[in-house]
């Protein structure tokens, strides 16, 4: 039958290998996925090996003039293998100017908020003069409150009478 310009989805043409078929080792579909990786790994492994020991053999190759002039540039990274069981733990690496600039923003803000909370910065000083200024009205207006209260009970007291 025809269908016109678009074709189905090709789900009704899959192979599915039954069990029988994995067990008799007929099936199209390989084993496992994981064992062809294990393999690509050992055979890279095996790679990196021989080219270790064949690089310790041998110096290394130099490019255009490199091998004949010496060049002292700073900005030139060379790779550095350190193995593990050379390196120093006691020796302390040097911070780079963004890290040890952030340590001293660190540092001074908490030396602010320090100085903040014993009142000594100026901004702590107008908080505080602040504070004291509303405490001084909510402490007025809750006197005045209480009088308008007592005024309105004497009110009802004479109004009984």
């Amino acid at each position: 039958m025809g269908r016109g310009k678009f074709k189905g989805k090709p789900t009704g043409r899959r192979h599915f290998s039954t069990p029988e078929e994995m067990l008799a080792g007929t099936s199209t579909r390989p084993r496992t996925f994981r064992q062809e990786v294990s393999k690509d790994e050992e055979e890279e492994e095996e790679e990196t090996e021989q080219s270790e020991e064949e690089s310790e053999e041998e110096p290394e190759k130099q490019k255009g003039t490199q091998g004949i002039i010496e060049i002292q540039n700073p900005n030139l990274v060379k790779p550095k293998n350190v193995k593990a069981r050379d390196v120093d733990m006691e020796k302390t690496t040097e911070l780079s100017r963004r890290e040890r600039e952030a340590i001293e923003k660190q540092k001074a803000h908490e030396r602010y908020m320090r100085l903040q909370e014993q009142g000594k910065t100026e901004q702590a000083r107008k908080d505080l003069d602040r504070l004291t200024l509303i405490r001084q009205q909510r402490a007025e207006a809750a006197k005045k409150r209480e009088e308008e209260k007592n005024a309105k009970e004497l009110k009802k007291v004479e109004a009984r009478k």
